[in-house]
C-alpha cells in the first residue's frame, strides 16, 4: 500500500482510481459522522475521506473531530461531489492525535472566519488555515527559487555572520549582543561599559546586513550571495517593517551599476515566474481573497490590478530605468504635485522619494516597474560609488506597483581614498572597518550588489497587506511572542 501526500493524490486525480493508499493529516471538517475533509498541509485543498461506520468502532469515531490528526487507508474512487474528482473510501482509520474540544472553542481552528489580527494572536496555529497555508507554501517556493536562480547562474552561497561588530548601514539601530551582567557591568575609567571584558572582547550586535562580508566574498569567488536573517532595532510599528527579517544579497565582481540592474531584474522575474508556474492553486486562492477584500473598500482605495494581474504586469514588462534627477523632474511636473495632492510635495532636487512618489512613477507615469538610479550622495550609504559629479552615487532602487521599493543596490566604492573620505563624512572610525578597507588594497575591482527583503517580495507575490503575515512568527516592537 502506497503512502502519499494529499497534494500528490489530488494532482494525479482519477488516473489512480482503484489504487489502495494511506494518508495522514488533520481534520478540517467532519460531516454527518461520515465525511472527513483531511488536509496534510501539502496542498490548499483537502481530500474527502468517506467512512463506512460499520468498519469503524464508536470509540474511534468519537475521536474524529476538527483539528484531530488521523491516518486513513482505503481505495481511491471517483467522487460523487462536484468540488472534487476523487475521494478515499476508508477501509481503516486511526486517530493519531485527539483534539481538546474545550480548548478548541478558544482557538482559530474553529471552522469560521477570523480577522488577520486575531490570527496573529495565535501564530502557532494560523499555519493550519487556508490563507496561511497558501502564504507559507509560497514562501517556501520563493526561497527555493532564490537558491535555484543563483546556483544556475554560477553564484556561490556565502554564510555571513549573524553576530558582528560591523554596522553595514551606519544607522545605529542595532540589537546588542552581550554576556555581561546588565546590573553590574564592568566600567572603564570614563564610566562606560568595558566591552573588553565581554565574551567577544568588543561591542557586538546582530547583523543588519551581510553585504560588507559578501563584498569580500565576491572579490575572491567572483559571484556570491547571502540569504539569511537580518535585524533592525527601529521602533517602526508599520505594516512594512519587521525587527527580524530575511534578506537576499548578491555581490558580483567585475560588475557595474548597469550589470547590477540587469541581475536584479533577471532574479526578480525568475522568482516570480517560478511561483506563478508552481503555486497556481495557492495564488488563485489568494487572488480571490484579495478581490473580496478590495470589493469592500471605497473605489478609489481599491487596487486596480488583481494579484495575478500584478504578477503578470512584472513578468511582461521591462523595468523602466530613470535617473533620480529625471524622476524628480517628472514628479515636479505631475498633476498630483501641482495640485498639492501629494502628502510630500516635490519642490526640488535632493528630496527623498516617498511611497506615493514611487507608486506614481510605476502605476501612472510609466505603467511598468521602475528602477531609479544615481541618487544624491547625502541620502545614501557610505559604501556607494561616488559619481564624477561629486554629488550623486551609483545607487539604484527597484519600484513595484502597490508596494513601492522592493529592492535596492549599488555599485560599490572600489577606490581606497574616496571610500576613506566617505567613511569620515559618516563619522565611521576606519579602525572599525580596517578589514573592509583591506579589500581595496589588493586587486580591488569594480563590483556591485543589491539587497532584496524576502518579506517585501512576499507581500507583493501573495497580496498580503501586512508584513507580519508573510513570516511565521513576526518580531516587531513590543512583540517577541512564540
Amino acid at each position: 500500500m502506497l503512502e502519499k501526500s494529499i497534494a500528490a493524490l489530488l494532482e494525479e486525480g482519477r488516473k489512480n482510481t482503484g489504487e489502495e493508499v494511506r494518508v495522514r493529516g488533520w481534520v478540517r471538517s467532519f460531516r454527518s459522522n461520515r465525511f472527513v475533509a483531511l488536509n496534510d498541509g501539502s496542498a490548499l485543498d483537502s481530500i474527502q475521506a468517506v467512512i463506512d461506520r460499520e468498519r469503524v468502532d464508536l470509540q474511534t469515531l468519537r475521536g474524529v473531530t476538527t483539528a484531530a490528526a488521523l491516518m486513513v487507508s482505503g481505495t481511491i474512487v471517483e467522487s460523487r461531489g462536484r468540488e472534487q474528482d476523487i475521494e478515499i473510501r476508508v477501509r481503516e482509520l486511526a486517530v493519531l492525535g485527539r483534539a481538546d474540544l474545550r480548548a478548541l472553542e478558544q482557538t482559530i481552528l474553529q471552522p469560521k472566519s477570523h480577522s488577520l489580527e486575531r490570527l496573529r494572536e495565535q501564530a502557532h496555529l494560523r499555519l493550519r488555515t487556508h490563507t496561511f497555508g497558501a502564504v507559507f507554501r509560497i514562501r517556501h517556493a520563493t526561497s527555493f527559487a532564490t537558491h535555484r536562480f543563483f546556483h544556475e547562474n554560477g553564484f556561490f552561497y556565502l554564510h555571513t555572520p549573524i553576530i558582528t561588530g560591523a554596522d553595514a548601514e551606519g544607522a545605529g539601530a542595532l540589537f546588542n549582543v552581550s554576556t555581561l551582567d546588565k546590573k553590574n557591568a564592568p566600567l572603564t575609567r570614563g564610566g562606560e561599559v568595558d566591552y573588553r571584558r565581554d565574551f567577544f572582547g568588543r561591542e557586538t550586535h546582530l547583523s543588519v546586513s551581510g553585504q560588507l562580508e559578501a563584498e569580500s566574498g565576491a572579490l575572491a569567488l567572483g559571484k556570491v550571495y547571502t540569504f539569511g536573517p537580518c535585524f533592525r532595532a527601529e521602533n517602526s510599528n508599520t505594516s512594512r517593517h519587521l525587527a527580524e527579517f530575511w534578506m537576499v544579497e548578491p555581490e558580483m565582481a567585475f560588475c557595474d551599476l548597469v550589470g547590477d540592474m540587469d541581475w536584479a531584474e533577471r532574479f526578480i522575474k525568475y522568482v516570480i515566474r517560478y511561483v506563478r508556474d508552481n503555486c497556481q492553486r495557492d495564488l488563485a486562492f489568494l487572488d480571490a481573497r484579495q478581490a473580496r477584500a478590495q470589493s469592500k473598500k471605497p473605489a478609489r482605495a481599491g487596487s486596480e490590478m488583481g494579484l495575478l494581474q500584478r504578477l503578470d504586469f512584472v513578468l511582461e514588462n521591462d523595468f523602466e530605468r530613470v535617473s533620480y534627477t529625471e524622476a524628480i523632474e517628472i514628479l515636479k511636473r505631475s498633476q498630483p504635485n501641482k495640485q498639492k495632492r501629494f502628502q510630500y510635495t516635490i519642490d526640488g532636487w535632493g528630496a527623498d522619494l516617498q511611497g506615493e512618489h514611487e507608486r506614481y512613477l510605476v502605476e501612472v507615469h510609466y505603467s511598468a516597474p521602475v528602477i531609479v538610479f544615481d541618487y544624491p550622495a547625502r541620502i545614501k550609504a557610505f559604501y556607494m560609488r561616488l559619481n564624477d559629479d561629486g554629488k550623486t552615487v551609483r545607487a539604484m532602487d527597484i519600484l513595484f506597483p502597490e508596494v513601492g521599493e522592493i529592492a535596492g543596490g549599488s555599485q560599490r566604492e572600489e577606490r581606497f581614498e574616496p571610500l576613506l573620505r566617505r567613511m569620515a563624512e559618516f563619522g565611521i572610525d576606519p579602525r572599525e572597518l580596517d578589514w573592509y578597507l583591506d579589500t581595496r588594497k589588493f586587486g580591488s575591482v569594480v563590483h556591485s550588489g543589491f539587497g532584496l527583503g524576502l518579506e517585501r517580495l512576499l507581500m507583493f507575490v501573495t497580496g498580503m497587506g501586512n508584513i507580519r503575515d508573510v513570516i511565521p512568527f513576526p518580531r516587531t516592537p513590543k512583540n517577541a511572542a512564540f
